[in-house]
């Protein structure tokens, strides 16, 4: 199970959002050039960077500090973030990024997944976001009438390389919530599923190791917080 730190940046800075608000982020005192060369030197596999402003607004906001990060960077790189068209995908596979996220656009147009990952197969990964169940797309704001298992559904046969699955509920520590949903996820689907908004402790690394196709775990804001080193994280997956 690969562990990938999470670096989000809006306006600049490394963020996390507190139930998805853009208005009042969690700001990191480190620069996000700085975070990912920490992870690196700390055993980091790949980085998935997110431009937040990008997740709320469409199109790409800090692209010329994710180009910095994809350029000093020894390892591969996935960017997630307002990438919603064909040539958006072109840009960032052009400026070196090893993977993209599709999110939003997956959603609203199944016809760019499958275009995307005709051009470049095996690096395309689409994000499922639910909440109580259902998708939510556009920065969580927006309820949709697909279920997470419904919509990845759709996606084993395109040529994506995984799913993105994000447990909002587990994330927002939803009294009720528990891995019930991502383990669905993992014994349900072919394609391997990395998971996210599920780590707030060391054992929760433990757990998404032993589930069933699991295959990476994204985490953020326990990192930043300084509730366990990735070097901790890393070793427990492997």
């Amino acid at each position: 199970m690969i562990i990938y730190p999470d670096i989000e940046i809006q306006d600049g800075r490394c963020v996390n959002l507190s139930r998805g608000g853009i208005d009042q982020p969690n700001v990191y005192d480190i620069p996000p050039m700085d975070a990912a060369r920490d992870f690196q030197r700390a055993g980091a596999k790949w980085l998935h960077v997110v431009d937040i402003d990008g997740v709320f607004q469409g199109g790409r906001h800090n692209a010329d500090l994710i180009c910095r990060i994809i350029d000093q960077a020894d390892i591969p790189v996935q960017v997630a973030g307002g990438i919603r068209t064909i040539d958006a995908v072109h840009w960032w596979f052009d400026h070196g990024a090893g993977r993209i996220v599709l999110g939003t656009a997956a959603v609203k147009d199944q016809h760019l997944v499958a275009e995307a990952c005709a051009r470049y197969p095996g690096r395309v990964v689409v994000s499922v976001d639910a909440r109580s169940g259902f998708v939510v797309i556009e920065g969580w704001r927006t309820k949709t009438a697909f279920t997470a298992l419904e919509l990845a559904r759709h996606f084993e046969e395109t040529g994506v390389a995984a799913i993105i699955f994000t447990d909002i509920d587990r994330y927002e520590n939803v009294p009720e919530s528990s891995f019930a949903a991502t383990a669905e996820m993992g014994t349900e689907l072919s394609l391997p599923v990395i998971s996210t908004g599920t780590v707030h402790a060391l054992d929760d690394v433990s757990t998404l190791k032993y589930l069933p196709n699991i295959s990476g775990v994204i985490i953020g804001r326990a990192l930043f917080n300084e509730v366990f080193r990735l070097e901790e994280a890393i070793e427990i997956a492997s």
